[in-house]
């Protein structure tokens, strides 16, 4: 489990983490989310000891991570998959994590056959692609057999093979009761690997949910319709349009009501004899309901036009 209580960090007058407080549970993968700047790598070094709270503080299993006598066993985590020296080969990378944290040498076999990295092992590090040095890098996260892990960006330089492979294995590593904190940009993962999310923004909380209740509470939700005839069709938009009920046009035969389920919108359409050829339900993707939800607290981009259903 991972503990943050008020946690701040401040750089001059400006707070990159602003009274963090919440639990990361174990037995299931916590999204952590948030617009570039955030403050979502600065909270993450702050839990590794990385970076030093301006208050507050971050508690893996209840205690600081100065305070682990051997952190690798405690916690593990793939925050920059560079910081491995390049002349020194997977193997002899992870043996020295090993050696510096009390970890069985023989462990160091069975990370690398569960990262895939056996056959190159014995390669230094510095010519490994990108995609093979984020798999070192979660090999030596997973060196200590830790009850707690972290990556930040963890598909970053992954083939689609290797996309699935992580997302199994961050799932696996819940399912045995461990506590798995991810951070990504990459939302359809998101949306198929984590259970639970943290969503930051200008360094302070905006949410704590699960992808199905986000998902569940975007006004982007909506019932597609496509009729036969349009004259049927602004029968029905006049009818919602009484109700107050937000309708848009999507083509001429084609709309998108928002606040109605499928059986309603069915109900209506019968009653006014209207012939239809499509009802169904449209869900808002993670993504479209991240962006909704964050729209105020990105600091860095280009305008963008507002997603809509079916999009």
């Amino acid at each position: 489990m991972i503990t943050l209580q008020g946690l701040t960090k401040k750089y001059g007058g400006q707070a990159a983490v602003d009274n963090l407080s919440l639990t990361i549970a174990a037995g299931r993968v916590t999204g952590f989310l948030g617009p570039n700047g955030a403050g979502k790598s600065t909270t993450m070094r702050m839990i590794m000891g990385l970076d030093h709270p301006t208050s507050g503080q971050a508690l893996v299993g209840g205690r600081a991570y100065a305070d682990l006598a051997y952190p690798l066993r405690e916690i593990g985590a793939l925050l920059d998959a560079k910081a491995v020296h390049p002349g020194r080969s997977a193997r002899a990378h992870l043996r020295a994590l090993a050696r510096t944290n009390g970890i069985p040498v023989g462990r160091v076999d069975e990370v690398l056959e569960t990262v895939g990295l056996t056959s190159v092992a014995n390669r230094r590090a510095g010519s490994y692609s990108l995609g093979m040095g984020q798999r070192l890098g979660i090999a030596g996260a997973l060196l200590g057999n830790p009850g707690v892990v972290m990556f930040d960006e963890p598909v970053n330089g992954l083939d689609p093979d290797g996309v699935r492979w992580i997302r199994g294995l961050m799932r696996g590593l819940a399912a045995e009761g461990r506590t798995v904190f991810v951070s990504s940009h990459l939302m359809s993962e998101m949306q198929l690997t984590a259970d639970h999310l943290v969503i930051i923004g200008k360094g302070r909380l905006i949410t704590e949910t699960s992808v199905k209740e986000l998902i569940d509470s975007s006004s982007l939700n909506a019932v597609r319709v496509r009729g036969a005839e349009q004259e049927g069709l602004k029968m029905l938009v006049a009818r919602l349009h009484e109700s107050s009920v937000a309708v848009r046009w999507e083509s001429h035969n084609e709309l998108y009501i928002t606040g109605l389920t499928v059986d309603r919108v069915s109900d209506l359409a019968f009653e006014l004899g209207i012939r239809l050829h499509e009802v169904r339900s449209v869900e808002a993707s993670l993504e479209q309901a991240y962006m909704e939800l964050t729209a105020d607290s990105v600091e860095f981009g280009a305008a963008a036009g507002r997603p809509h259903p079916g999009a």
